[in-house]
């Protein structure tokens, strides 16, 4: 049964000590009855405590650590079916596969690439974030040398995907304190494999044919110690696959079902790199925690990067910045002042079309509480009566110049509000769309 926060903190031990990683226990109960957060955390947890809130504030999917201290990626411990009824915690973690049969020079220079892919957006800088190393040639010593290469050259976390049990041992020599993730244990080999994640302290995979054999094996695991397990069911098509991710995730949420309250790993090995597009974006949606790649390409990565980032903003908190003066290029005393939202797509959006236009300008950046124009103005938050305060506040308009001002052409109606705000200053009606800035720009500059 769910329990309050006010109840769950009645049980805990009232020290606030921050030793949980909250600050206080009061706000590290209203994270257990959100599922957010495991009682273990807390070391001064009583045994009455434990036996009361511990199945109540359990979360329905297990966090899972993956890769070296400092670099590590955390996925599960997710508690929502849809993004728009709280938030998603962890964003999906994107891998991608290196086969151990090919030279080991040209996969050097393709681990480069993936230890330098940064695509920067709404101010993010957006990664990829582990590697597998897939024992294709069944052999010890070129999957030894491939984990070697892989970790030293991007320092990320490892998947080990191999059947072979003395080379899986041997790659986990290598990365011995740095937690790779084993694919896999299966019902076959499960001792065997679970002895070596223990040995090791790793989180492994647990992959079967069908649901029933997974959830079976997902027990035998937790039977015999292991705690952290990602789930692989393979699927015949991505179809397939969808299906099962959302019953399992279903079970984990819904029906409390403990043996496939686990984050997923899927797999995409469609032949072109659109069909990978539309798969891997399918597992993204529902719900992959980590989704394999099985080949490094940028135009392959944007998309998915770029509906990663949006899946995974909270959706009841915009991603804003700091609003005030934003000098771009070198703006004299003449120079343009545009005015947008603290909305951070908008500000990005605004800025890099005043940059290419080549134009000094300053831009004021208003505080709408991360809302982008329009809704910001339906929400009174993007007034004429706000933006004038704004320039005010500035202080641009107690120095000597050209005092000039661009609103959003969407929201023109403002414009007289704004005049009667800044006496002496000429407010100016910009381009609806941010694209058409840079031409506005230049011609406004040329006066």
């Amino acid at each position: 049964m769910a329990m309050t926060g006010l109840q769950i903190f009645k049980l805990l031990p009232k020290t606030n000590c921050g030793e949980c990683g909250v600050p206080t226990c009061m706000a590290f109960a209203m994270k257990l009855a959100a599922m957010n957060a495991d009682l273990a955390a807390c070391p001064y947890a009583s045994e009455e405590a434990k036996k009361i809130i511990g199945a109540a504030s359990k979360p329905p999917i297990r966090l899972v650590k993956i890769g070296p201290p400092g670099r590590e990626v955390p996925i599960g411990n997710e508690t929502v079916m849809f993004r728009h009824d709280k938030t998603f915690v962890h964003p999906t973690a994107v891998a991608i596969a290196f086969p151990d049969n090919e030279s080991l020079t040209d996969l050097s220079h393709k681990l480069a690439e993936v230890r330098e892919y940064c695509l920067e957006r709404a101010g993010e800088q957006l990664r990829i974030n582990l590697v597998l190393v897939d024992n294709f040639s069944e052999e010890v010593k070129p999957f030894v040398d491939l984990v070697k290469t892989a970790a030293g050259s991007t320092g990320m976390g490892i998947i080990l995907r191999t059947t072979n049990l003395e080379a899986l041992e041997a790659g986990l020599k290598e990365l011995k304190g740095k937690r790779p993730l084993i694919h896999a244990a299966t019902p076959a080999n499960a001792e065997a494999v679970a002895a070596l994640a223990l040995k090791y302290d790793a989180p492994l995979v647990a992959r079967a044919a069908t649901l029933d054999e997974l959830a079976a094996l997902t027990t035998r695991l937790a039977t015999l110690g292991l705690k952290e397990i990602v789930l692989d069911l393979p699927a015949d098509n991505p179809a397939a696959a969808l299906q099962y991710n959302t019953i399992i995730r279903k079970a984990a949420l819904k029906n409390a079902f403990e043996p496939l309250g686990y984050p997923i790993i899927n797999f995409v090995t469609a032949l072109d790199d659109a069909s990978a597009v539309a798969d891997a974006s399918t597992y993204l949606c529902k719900y992959a925690s980590i989704v394999v790649l099985d080949r490094m390409k940028l135009e392959l990565l944007l998309p998915l990067m770029m509906l990663r980032q949006n899946i995974y903003t909270d959706p009841q908190k915009p991603i804003q910045v700091d609003p005030r003066v934003y000098p771009i290029g070198e703006p004299g005393k003449d120079a343009l002042l545009v005015v947008t939202t603290n909305f951070s797509l908008t500000y990005f959006m605004v800025s890099g079309e005043i940059e290419n236009s080549g134009v000094p300008a300053n831009l004021l950046v208003v505080d709408t509480e991360g809302m982008s124009v329009l809704t910001g103005w339906a929400a009174g938050k993007f007034s004429g009566e706000k933006v004038a305060a704004a320039v005010k506040a500035s202080g641009l308009g107690d120095q000597p110049g050209k005092h000039r001002l661009v609103i959003p052409g969407y929201v023109s109606q403002i414009s007289g509000e704004v005049e009667e705000g800044l006496p002496g200053w000429e407010v100016l009606v910009g381009p609806g769309e941010a694209s058409d800035l840079g031409p506005f720009m230049k011609i406004q500059a040329a006066r």
